[in-house]
């Protein structure tokens, strides 16, 4: 069920990213929007399900709020460092896309239903809980506390997506195996067929790799 999901993700992905190339396909520098929403669309993607949408809305908050980013960097609107974090900024987008899809959820009964929304006595369909959190003070907190959780998350699975490029896919497999699995150093040497100086040589190594990627992208993004 789990490789299921995470294949139609892929999918989802691929797709969204497809969409995305043709839209902004006149635009200067392609390559660098499609590194901005290969470095976000997890961040996006994944607090936009936490706050209730479904897999296709979130993609559809996902596409949406790096078009949004686009057109106000194309306007010269692009984020002030002096009135606030890149972090925020991008959260505060991000928000203002998920409303925009609950609000589309509200106008179309059939996937309010779907959504596990209620119908009341005249057939009209009720917010749905998730809903009502979302709305107000109440919301931007557990919106920005979500954020804040997946935003740390998605700097360590970018930050290590690029550092599987710096080394050897042997080393990064030991590394995994040995750091992230948490296998003993036994069972990754019969399991993969390394001595233990391999083992400790790959952790050493991808882990100094690894951390000053987060700092790199700490220090970019914050």
């Amino acid at each position: 069920m789990q490789t299921m999901e995470k294949t139609d993700v892929k999918r989802q992905f691929e797709k969204t990213r497809m969409s995305l190339i043709e839209r902004l396909a006149d635009w200067e520098d392609q390559r660098s929007w499609d590194d901005f929403y290969q470095t976000y669309w997890r961040l996006i993607y994944s607090v936009s399900v936490k706050s209730g949408l479904s897999p296709d809305e979130a993609f559809d908050v996902v596409q949406e709020t790096v078009l949004s980013v686009a057109k106000q960097w194309k306007k010269g609107q692009q984020y002030d460092p002096a009135k606030g974090s890149f972090k925020t900024w991008l959260m505060n987008i991000t928000r203002w896309r998920i409303s925009d899809q609950f609000r589309k959820r509200q106008r179309n009964p059939a996937a309010m239903n779907q959504a596990g929304g209620t119908p009341d006595g005249d057939g009209d369909f009720r917010r749905t809980a998730t809903i009502e959190r979302m709305q107000g003070e109440d919301g931007e907190e557990i919106l920005e506390r979500l954020w804040e959780n997946e935003w740390m998350y998605n700097l360590s699975e970018v930050a290590i997506e690029r550092v599987k490029k710096l080394v050897s896919p042997k080393q990064f497999q030991i590394f995994h195996a040995y750091v992230i699995k948490e296998w003993d150093v036994s069972r990754v040497k019969k399991e993969l067929g390394v001595s233990q100086s391999q083992v400790y040589l790959a952790k050493h190594r991808v882990g100094s790799l690894l951390r000053k990627e987060v700092e790199a992208l700490k220090k970019e993004f914050q």
